[in-house]
């Protein structure tokens, strides 16, 4: 299935790129959120002109991301947990932790826009990434200490 993309959808493309995606990714998550248009002869036209738009917001909200990447490649997360035997903690530090720690240091950061693919589950220093835009992905520090 060809679609016209509206926004940039990561791993796929940018506004007005038209794009080959397999049948189902297109009607059950492009098309429905209003990612993509169908890739027909009206729309392209139609596409060409909301093209200007898209690539003025799109550029708005990555230097907004970019802004707010600045601030957050500065910052450096502190967790202290009980460990057991050989370093090992008792539990772990996820992505949830870590998101809530940004909000109470004033970041509005979702926890699905942290970008760790499994707990943290030793002590140590980790550097984490955090997903705010397509193309910005700031590193932050977590330190893992012991209690």
């Amino acid at each position: 299935m060809e679609v016209i993309l509206r926004q940039a959808v990561e791993n796929v493309g940018h506004p007005g790129d038209i794009v080959k995606v397999s049948d189902g990714f297109g009607r059950n998550y492009l098309l429905p959120r209003g990612l993509a248009y169908p890739a027909t002869t009206g729309y392209k036209k139609r596409i060409e002109q909301e093209r200007q738009r898209l690539e003025a917001a799109e550029s708005a909200r990555r230097d907004s991301a970019q802004g707010v990447a600045d601030k957050l490649s500065q910052v450096s997360l502190t967790f202290s947990a009980r460990v057991g035997e050989e370093g090992k903690l008792f539990g772990s530090v996820t992505a949830s932790d870590i998101a809530h720690q940004l909000e109470a240091q004033g970041y509005v950061i979702e926890k699905r826009q942290v970008d760790l693919h499994e707990p943290i589950r030793a002590l140590g220093v980790y550097r984490v990434p955090i997903r705010l835009h397509a193309d910005v992905r700031p590193e932050i520090k977590v330190w893992v200490i012991k209690a």
